[in-house]
């Protein structure tokens, strides 16, 4: 063999391979473990916290993208591996966690109530210490909230945590007058370390740490304004550092105590910087491989060979991450460290099953609700169109049909099925046409002939194009604000309109 094809052939070999590699890696079973209070007393040289904050109700990443971020059970085992160290874990919850909505229709409520009983028993499964509460966990009232049996933490109140030689305080407050008292009041019990879930976003939290005799020593801003807002990890170093969570479960805080010879205050790790230099570096080289990746026609072998070595970008990453701080002498140090649960690390395997057996409830739940209780979508106002499907296109258009049912959007309902989540109300509005809109679908149990993302998907809806064909009663031309109704940032992160347009245009539909 030359030495050219050799080279081609191990080429071949390693795409193989990556290709193999591209699958999540399996959820690895995890053996009962102490809990903190168990811990021997040679654990006392620091521990090690973790926090989650506005999940907004997401057990799963949810989009069309590869490698999406997030999932309960990745949480967990991320939780579960640290605790086979020597040193106390104690995971604590933010709150705004349990739902994604303030209102739920009435067709949501089994879904929805499920969801947060789903995400209830993991958070019970990663040895949840306490939560604080938002709008978000309310959204079926206080009852049903405290029905999930999870430790609590109204707001002012403050929750002490044995960890190892130390004391960790927990203050939950909701105004920065009540994070500065609440925050007092665990010092004064005996914190050493004091961690503030200020229910509110980034911005106002900034402005409570500035207020006077504020003891915390990190607060967690466990509130974003909007649905999209909550797309990064932040880090504010002010004098008491302020932390935003990538929202929808997509990051946990970790944070890693160093203990030196004597209680006293703590304070942030010398040289941290550099470290986190290092991880975003690699975190922005992954994100790079991820825009190849996702990038329409990209070829199978290259696709591959990318996917590897993002996987090890992600690998190098997260070892820095599981790096503890050390202290010296009498100072106790601590770091602020953001770990994203990204889709080559593993899951726990009773979280995951917490998931799968959600996922095949609420698709019954879902459909029984339909046929009990669903209507039909209303008609169009008068004078305005309604959808009626594709087979009307059909009659005019049929030369545009072999480009569309080449593309993507061909199979958006199947993908659904392959998934086991056609009946999950979270996934179906971008994969069929016309939901919950005029003349549309708007019962599960009435899907067919709609499946997919069809003609009036984008065209908007064409009952008066069909009775009078005109250019005036139909989008002919699609804008990019049409595509991003679907293509948002948390589905399809990486959308680019001129990259995406080429791959649904073709003869007869777009293109003479």
């Amino acid at each position: 063999m030359s030495p050219l094809r050799a080279l081609l052939a191990a080429a071949l070999v390693a795409a193989s391979l990556a290709g193999c590699a591209r699958k999540d890696p399996p959820p690895r079973p995890v053996e009962a473990e102490a809990t903190s209070s168990s811990k021997p007393a040679a654990a006392s040289e620091g521990a090690i916290l973790f926090v989650s904050a506005d999940t907004r109700g997401y057990l799963g990443p949810c989009g069309c993208s590869e490698n999406m971020r997030g999932g309960i059970a990745r949480a967990a085992a991320q939780v579960q591996d640290a605790r086979k160290g020597p040193l106390p874990v104690l995971y604590v919850d933010g709150g705004n966690s349990l739902f994604g909505e303030l209102k739920l229709k009435p067709g949501q409520v089994p879904q929805e109530e499920r969801k947060a009983k789903a995400l209830a028993d993991a958070m019970r499964r990663m040895g949840l210490s306490v939560r604080a509460t938002g709008p978000l966990d309310d959204t079926q009232g206080a009852d049903f909230r405290q029905g999930l049996g999870l430790p609590e933490l109204p707001p002012g109140a403050v929750k002490l945590l044995p960890a190892g030689a130390r004391k960790v305080g927990i203050v939950a407050a909701s105004t920065a007058a009540q994070l500065v008292e609440a925050s007092a009041q665990a010092r004064a019990q005996g914190a050493d370390f004091v961690v503030g879930l200020l229910d509110v976003t980034l911005d106002v939290a900034q402005k409570a740490v500035e207020q006077p005799g504020l003891k915390a020593d990190v607060v967690v801003a466990t509130r974003t304004a909007t649905e999209f807002s909550g797309e990064q990890n932040r880090l504010v170093r002010s004098q008491v550092p302020v932390v935003s969570l990538q929202s929808k479960g997509r990051s946990l805080l970790r944070v890693d105590l160093a203990y030196g010879a004597k209680p006293g205050a703590f304070s942030l790790q010398k040289g941290q910087e550099d470290l986190e230099r290092e991880a975003e570096g690699l975190e922005k080289r992954a994100e790079l491989l991820d825009k190849d990746i996702n990038r329409p026609g990209t070829d199978p072998r290259l696709k591959a060979l990318k996917q590897a070595k993002r996987d090890e970008l992600v690998a190098r990453r997260q070892a820095l991450l599981n790096t503890p701080p050390v202290a010296t002498g009498a100072d106790n140090a601590f770091t602020l460290r953001f770990v994203p649960l990204e889709s080559s690390l593993p899951s726990d395997a009773e979280a995951l099953a917490l998931v799968t057996a959600y996922d095949a409830d609420v698709g019954k739940m879902n459909l029984a609700w339909a046929k009990a209780h669903g209507q039909d979508c209303p008609a169009p106002p008068p004078g305005s169109a309604g959808f009626v499907g594709n087979g009307p296109c059909r009659t005019c258009h049929e030369e545009a049909f072999p480009v569309w049912e080449k593309s993507k959007h061909h199979h958006a309902w199947e993908t659904l099925e392959q998934a086991g989540k056609q009946f999950h109300l979270n996934c179906v509005g971008c994969h069929v046409t016309g939901w919950e809109q005029p003349g549309g679908v708007c019962r599960l149990d009435k899907v067919a002939g709609r499946e997919d993302v069809g003609c009036e998907s984008c065209h908007g809806p064409g009952s008066k194009h069909a009775d009078d064909p005109s250019s005036r009663n139909i989008i002919g031309a699609p804008g990019e604000s049409v595509c991003v109704t679907c293509h948002n940032p948390e589905n399809s992160p990486h959308f680019d309109f001129a990259t995406y347009l080429p791959r649904i245009v073709g003869p007869g539909h777009g293109k003479p």
